[in-house]
């Protein structure tokens, strides 16, 4: 089953269950006087709540199918959601007296009942998710580091909806660690063996075009109608980067087709230029108080400026809030800890605040809202002597977040992160669409949120 049907069959769970527990705690409440027009006076109203709600579920990541399982991270996650989703229908209410319900009693007799619904409901999709709908079952065909790596993503991340069943090594087979797969070393007897596990994709680490025996075997194979698709698409599919293997000339050649992304660039634009403006208006009252707080705790300047590269290798000068103190500073990359941070700096970058004078940036066209984050030229420099390619993850504009910053993870200043990284940043330059942009915004605020400690 693909995983947009599972989110599809999720999402409509969770407002089926939304629904019925408005049904049913209105009909605790007012019993033989529950009528139609009581349903009908309270449904509207409320959907506007469930409307955030369902939109806090996504911020909190409750329909990232890597996290549904019966597991501490996701009630977590669920406990968080609901607590806020509480607070925020209370306040909801609380700031529309003019409502023509009464919605205080009403509210706690809902929060109760959908809280024991929905945490059966998602109990159980989580039961079945993992043990009982239908998962494509996969053999590799060759063993290597990437392959290796799907195998160990997809077993820490069970809930991919693919379940590895076979390895054929054309090498040798002795390195491979992955117990629960069973591996082999001859075609012979290859073919029985995918009807025998009942495999549904193939996944082709070697060129069917360096083995004619391999090529034959595979060939014979059409009739048992299996998905055939090279690791380096599969790997891209599933963990979300670039495979390091396959970035060379040829994939930029084969995969950046610049001309298909001319409209989308220009709406893009509008749309950075739009909200950069609004948040500016809105949020200008905070820079005034901000910058005293910056003043009264260190000496130096509001905020803190530095040549970044942009597009094309085009300059410009950065703008945030400075957080560091500027007396023996040399702004060398912070560590963890770092003394040179001061204990307002420290909120404001946990709440991300200190980025906010970067929408000046992306009003003037120099950066854009998503996209890869800028480096120093002095940097960018020295990585490309090591690192290949590593400039061409700018041939779009530098954003105010991108997908590495939301990918959940960490990624050091050292070479080998700096690599990591590089493959998030080309599957964006690749990959980016409006609904990407808008998926790492959303996860973004719910970065936010879980460095602020909900």
């Amino acid at each position: 089953m693909h995983n947009k049907i599972k989110k599809f069959f999720l999402l409509t769970g969770d407002i089926s269950t939304l629904y019925l527990s408005l049904y049913l705690a209105l009909f605790l409440r007012y019993r033989d006087n529950f009528n139609s027009r009581v349903w009908e006076n309270h449904y509207i109203t409320f959907s506007y709540v469930f409307v955030a709600w369902l939109f806090l579920f996504y911020l909190f990541g409750l329909y990232n199918l890597y996290i549904a399982q019966n597991s501490k991270i996701f009630f977590r996650s669920v406990t968080k959601s609901l607590l806020l989703a509480g607070a925020l229908a209370a306040l909801f209410f609380y700031l529309n007296p003019n409502i023509a319900i009464a919605p205080k009693t009403n509210l706690l007799i809902f929060l109760l009942v959908f809280t024991i619904i929905f945490l059966l409901w998602r109990a159980l999709y989580n039961t079945l998710l993992d043990s009982y709908l239908p998962k494509n079952k996969v053999a590799f065909i060759g063993y290597d580091n990437q392959v290796k790596e799907i195998l160990n993503f997809i077993e820490i991340n069970p809930n991919t909806g693919y379940l590895p069943k076979l390895i054929l090594a054309t090498k040798d087979s002795s390195e491979i660690e992955h117990k629960k797969i069973r591996v082999i070393n001859e075609l012979s007897g290859f073919k029985d063996l995918i009807k025998k596990h009942q495999i549904n994709t193939i996944v082709l680490s070697d060129s069917p075009e360096d083995s004619s025996v391999l090529r034959q075997e595979l060939f014979s194979s059409l009739s048992l109608k299996l998905q055939f698709v090279n690791s380096i698409n599969f790997y891209e599919n599933i963990i979300g980067k670039i495979p390091i293997k396959a970035i060379n000339q040829m994939w930029f050649l084969e995969n950046l087709n610049e001309a298909n992304k001319v409209i989308f660039d220009h709406i893009k634009r509008l749309f950075d230029f739009l909200f950069a403006l609004s948040i500016l208006l809105i949020t200008l009252p905070l820079w005034f108080i901000i910058a005293i707080f910056i003043k009264i705790e260190s000496k130096g300047p509001v905020f803190f400026k530095q040549i970044r590269e942009g597009k094309n290798g085009k300059k410009f000068t950065i703008l945030k809030f400075r957080t560091m103190k500027s007396e023996n500073n040399n702004f060398s990359p912070t560590k963890t800890n770092d003394s040179r941070i001061t204990r307002f700096g420290s909120l404001l970058r946990k709440s991300r605040i200190d980025e906010i004078p970067q929408v000046l940036n992306i009003i003037k066209g120099e950066m854009s809202f998503v996209g890869p984050r800028p480096e120093r030229p002095e940097l960018i420099e020295k990585l490309e002597k090591v690192i290949p390619f590593y400039k061409e993850r700018m041939l779009v504009k530098p954003g105010l977040t991108g997908w590495d910053q939301v990918s959940g993870e960490y990624h050091s200043p050292s070479e080998e992160d700096t690599m990591k990284k590089l493959q998030f940043d080309l599957y964006y330059v690749k990959n980016r669409s409006p609904y990407l942009d808008t998926s790492i915004l959303l996860k973004t605020i719910s970065v936010v949120l879980s460095r602020a400690g909900m």
